[in-house]
């Protein structure tokens, strides 16, 4: 694999996203949100908000940033963008929670933030679009992980030009009757372009890199992947533009349930590449980033059996709180936390110990962490997503907030040994800073380049 030097922003993005992980997870501690309050609710509105936007969004950005260049073999283009699409991204996202808090002052505040969020949220991503489309453009034809990657970047087009529209119909300025009906339409499509595709297809793509990479599985394109691609993609097809489309000219929703039963195709396909992956590794002691992911690859199973468990009871309007939920904290969470267990110290070594790879002796990168310490944590965040999803469906706001409570306390921390990989806590003092290193800043860039992804590997 060609290298692929460190993109300078990634390390900030994880720092922010992990801060509106915490800050989420701490508000459900307190029983802000639902289930205390409505699911449509500001409160809830700004929970969810956080995770989606904040959290996940912002992680799978930085990621990109870094891997997507990996996925392709071809460098960064238009990087000098990367940081202006993260401070928009951030003021977007601050102004939008704020014109939630303030959604009861309609002919005040609220408006003017809710506008300035349906203006500088779209304008992030647009240019994460930007740099990021146009490095997939310079490497075409693509590999497959990066094609799942394209995919998933048009669906966070088709989330964020939905959310402008919400934003601007929560504030007063959309009035015209058919863009109000699309409003109201269009909060399903959201979701599913917003969590079917951004979130969960560019985290399939991905993975489909980061596991064989850090477990050294063979990473050829196989035909389940491919599968996998097809029926995803037209699944997300069907589900954010033909079934919309059906509703508003018919009033039915076959192409939804087309789309579902494409979707389980894909899952299935998926679950046959995961197990390739798992079985053919030439690793064979697992390392804790692929066992924890095995949690959240749990995670996106039970949430499509749940969902087919709510569809024939017909009682998914009761439950969405609850897969939801699952979706969000058991498998794009699960993943997400599994993976940056695994990233951060493998930038870090890349920072400190690349500018002398091959001169100087070096820690290993596993070095960086102490697996036996951690493996409890991840345990432990599982254990809470799960009590906390059966006390969602079970209606009981008090076991689910003791659940939040596990997992904040889990992720909390995951966070500070991922805060003592930066600063090389871990590390035997025989090895930590070894002559022409330097201790990694804790999030900023660093200060001189380093070694490149390829040459690390």
């Amino acid at each position: 694999m060609m290298g692929a030097a460190l993109s300078r922003w990634t390390m900030a993005s994880f720092a922010a996203a992990l801060a509106f992980l915490v800050g989420a997870q701490a508000l459900m501690v307190a029983g802000y949100g639902f289930p205390a309050a409505d699911i449509r609710a500001p409160q809830t509105l700004v929970v969810v908000h956080m995770v989606t936007i904040g959290w996940l969004s912002l992680l799978l950005c930085g990621a990109l940033f870094q891997f997507v260049p990996v996925l392709v073999a071809k460098p960064l283009l238009h990087e000098r963008l990367v940081l202006p699409s993260l401070l928009l991204l951030l003021a977007g996202l601050v102004s939008l929670l704020c014109g939630f808090l303030h959604l009861s002052d309609r002919a005040g505040i609220a408006v003017m933030l809710l506008a300035l969020a349906g203006v500088l949220l779209p304008a992030g991503f647009a240019l994460a679009l930007f740099v990021l489309g146009a490095t997939l453009w310079s490497a075409r034809p693509l590999p497959l992980p990066a094609r799942f990657v394209a995919v998933g970047l048009a669906c966070v087009a088709a989330t964020a030009a939905f959310g402008s529209l919400f934003s601007l119909a929560l504030a007063g300025f959309v009035a015209r009757p058919a863009l109000l009906d699309l409003h109201a339409a269009g909060v399903p499509v959201h979701a599913a372009a917003g969590f079917g595709g951004w979130l969960t297809f560019t985290a399939v793509g991905v993975s489909y890199r980061l596991l064989p990479m850090f477990m050294l599985s063979p990473d050829h394109e196989r035909a389940t992947g491919r599968v996998v691609l097809y029926t995803g993609g037209a699944a997300l097809a069907l589900a954010v533009v033909a079934a919309p489309a059906e509703a508003l000219l018919a009033g039915t929703a076959v192409a939804f349930h087309v789309a579902g039963a494409l979707a389980l195709v894909a899952l299935a396909a998926y679950a046959a590449d995961l197990s390739h992956f798992y079985r053919m590794r030439k690793r064979r002691v697992i390392e804790l980033n692929s066992k924890s992911a095995l949690g959240a690859f749990a995670g996106l199973y039970l949430s499509a059996v749940l969902l087919l468990a709510l569809w024939a009871t017909g009682t998914i309007s009761a439950h969405a709180g609850a897969l939801v939920y699952l979706v969000a904290f058991g498998w794009l969470t699960g993943l997400g936390l599994s993976q940056l267990y695994k990233i951060v110290p493998f930038l870090t070594w890349l920072e400190c110990y690349g500018p002398v790879m091959g001169r100087k002796p070096t820690p290993r990168v596993q070095d960086l962490v102490v697996e036996r310490r951690d493996s409890a944590w991840f345990a432990l965040y599982f254990l809470g997503v799960a009590a906390g999803a059966g006390a969602l469906l079970a209606g009981a706001p008090g076991l689910f907030r003791l659940a939040s409570a596990v997992t904040l306390s889990a992720t909390a921390a995951i966070v500070v040994e991922l805060v003592l990989v930066r600063r090389l806590v871990n590390v035997k003092a025989a090895l930590r800073l070894p002559e022409g290193t330097s201790r990694p800043r804790l999030f900023l860039p660093p200060r001189t380049e380093t070694a490149t992804i390829g040459a690390a590997r």
